[in-house]
């Protein structure tokens, strides 16, 4: 689920032209899609959940196939990076770098934090440290753009945590949660390398040697990931639903207080870093908003399906914070300008 939206907007000298007219409404068009997106994700997400409630029998059975669906989603990804994208990184270092040094920071050490502070027993604390662990979660970029934030940021800070995730998320797991669970960070890195890094960087060459091809496809994207997603998080909510009836709220608690926290940590950071209000907003969001499904699949493969059940329940949940944060901050945006106006 990464859009990149990148928008250049006409400066309005006297009356709007017919192009101005059609810039404004193309970008009207693309915001409602995107907020549609944003709040419909959640949705399909949490009825793939119920199905898995409903029916844990009909999908415990399919287990082995949330690594390829996984796989895809990497792989759509990848279809969305230009070269560009990373181009950010040469041009302005410091947010860049200095965010994704935060997310792989802050977001391990509270999920840590948090596990001990609720006493969660070894395979949630592991589930909610492997969350915490995870690269930046691929709809943040949409999250991003509602907010009104700094979206070629957001789409730097993505990939180069995703493209970190195999060295940086086993050995972080390793560190936090091998005292709650062994963790095989070696088998695991393999695993991430599989899952993220090939299929992304495959999709970026394709991109490159078939861009046309890729282009008409793009919108498309978006939902073949969202389906996927929600496949996940029905297979692994059935493998684990009676933990959830025992533990689920305690695990909605540990999760929204680690999605919390990283959204206000991660706009300190931001403020700390002294970055225009955009940028901090991003950084904010990238912190927060965390690949969930591919800790949610690690989980499975390596520790249990009980394990899993933190990265399913951050999948729903940080898609609904995410859209009611860019609405504040959207709100918030709007009225400033309109001050700023009347002023004038």
């Amino acid at each position: 689920m990464n859009f990149a939206f990148v928008h250049r907007r006409a400066m309005i000298l006297h009356m709007p032209t017919h192009d101005q007219y059609t810039a404004d409404a193309a970008q009207e068009n693309e915001t409602r899609s995107a907020r549609t997106a944003v709040l419909l994700f959640p949705a399909l997400i949490l009825l793939g959940g119920l199905t898995g409630m409903l029916m844990p029998a009909a999908f415990q059975p399919l287990s082995p196939l949330i690594n390829p669906l996984l796989m895809v989603i990497m792989f759509g990804m990848g279809l969305t990076l230009t070269l560009p994208d990373f181009g950010m990184v040469l041009r302005h270092p410091l947010p860049v770098l200095g965010g994704v040094c935060a997310q792989f920071v802050i977001m391990p050490l509270v999920g840590w934090a948090i596990a001990a502070l609720l006493g969660l027993d070894p395979a949630l604390a592991a589930g909610v440290i492997l969350v915490g662990c995870a690269p930046g979660g691929t709809a943040s970029n949409v999250v991003t753009y509602l907010a009104r934030g700094n979206v070629a940021l957001s789409v730097a800070m993505t990939s180069i945590s995703t493209l970190l995730a195999p060295l940086l998320t086993p050995l972080l797991t390793l560190w936090l949660a091998g005292q709650y669970l062994p963790v095989a960070a070696g088998s695991m890195a393999g695993t991430v390398v599989q899952i993220v890094l090939i299929p992304v960087l495959l999709g970026l060459v394709i991109r490159l040697l078939f861009n046309r091809a890729v282009e008409a496809v793009l919108k498309a994207l978006p939902w073949v990931s969202v389906l996927a997603i929600a496949f996940v998080v029905t297979i692994i909510v059935a493998g684990s639903a009676q933990t959830i009836l025992q533990a689920g709220l305690l695990v909605l608690v540990a999760v929204v207080l680690h999605n919390a926290a990283g959204l206000l940590l991660g706009y300190g950071v931001g403020a700390a870093l002294r970055l225009p209000e955009g940028s901090k907003r991003t950084v904010s969001i990238e912190v927060g908003m965390q690949n969930s499904g591919l800790a949610a699949g690690l989980a499975t493969q390596y520790f249990s399906p009980e394990a899993a059940l933190p990265g399913a329940v951050f999948s729903v949940w940080h898609n609904l914070s995410g859209a009611l944060v860019a609405a504040f901050w959207r709100r918030r945006r709007q009225n400033a300008e309109a001050a700023g106006a009347s002023k004038n």
